[in-house]
């Protein structure tokens, strides 16, 4: 009797003149060779449909209008953070831009530290309408992420 997939009929068995698998060789990459013939050309999860990206140096989409990838922080969320708690820097965080961050954190506590002598309402105010522009800025789309990419709506 016999089984199909036997050990020598040539299942699971490397292809003669190819590289050995997991050797990092892929087909179509620049300086390599074309997928040869017979082979599916290779498929992503999800690709072609809307909101996704067949791209996997792309996980979360590319901006239709330049084609470069998406930040995974969302626009509204880093928005919303910096209008309600932008006088502590709190969207600044959540977008990586530590720098301006702590500047706004430390803005904001001297405000609240200071507020008994007159000069923290001065220094809140300020504050608040730094956090409040910034907030609508990055709702607006003008404020990228820290690596430069455009955040997802």
């Amino acid at each position: 009797m016999s089984y199909p997939n036997q050990p020598g009929d040539g299942y699971g068995q490397q292809p003669q003149g190819q590289p050995p698998y997991g050797s990092g060789y892929s087909y179509g990459s620049p300086g390599q060779p074309p997928m040869p013939a017979g082979y599916p050309a290779p498929q992503y999860p999800y690709a072609g449909q809307p909101g996704y990206s067949a791209n996997p140096s792309a996980p979360f989409g590319v901006d239709p209008m330049t084609g470069m990838p998406l930040s995974d922080k969302s626009k509204m969320t880093a928005g919303l953070l910096q209008i309600f708690l932008g006088g502590y820097g709190v969207g600044r965080f959540y977008l990586g831009y530590t720098n301006i961050a702590v500047a706004q954190l430390c803005l904001g506590v001297f405000s609240f530290l200071t507020v008994w002598f007159g000069i923290g309402f001065i220094t809140g105010l300020a504050a608040g309408i730094w956090g409040l522009v910034d907030g609508i800025m990055i709702l607006n789309g003008s404020v990228p992420d820290q690596y430069g990419r455009k955040l997802r709506d």
